[in-house]
């Protein structure tokens, strides 16, 4: 069982859409971070890479189902051959 700092809205996250990562600023300086991926497991966790500290992330999975479901449509669509 983990120890969290505190419990974070997902709303409060900054979004990086290059990276599909959730950041939220540390008391260390650095950020808190979380993927897109992490949060449609079912991960609540985000972490601190350069301390110890972990928050827990508030959200509600069902939003990030939609994500999930256009991640495995993508990925099964196959590009058209060229000549």
């Amino acid at each position: 069982m983990s120890v969290y700092h505190d419990e974070i809205e997902i709303e409060d996250f900054d979004f990086d859409e290059e990276t599909e990562t959730y950041y939220y600023p540390c008391p260390c300086g650095d950020r808190f971070q979380i993927t897109k991926e992490e949060l449609t497991s079912g991960e609540d966790a985000a972490t601190c890479p350069s301390c110890s500290l972990i928050v827990r992330v508030i959200y509600n999975v069902e939003d990030f189902a939609e994500y999930e479901e256009e991640s495995v449509t993508v990925s099964q669509e196959k590009p058209l051959a060229t000549n």
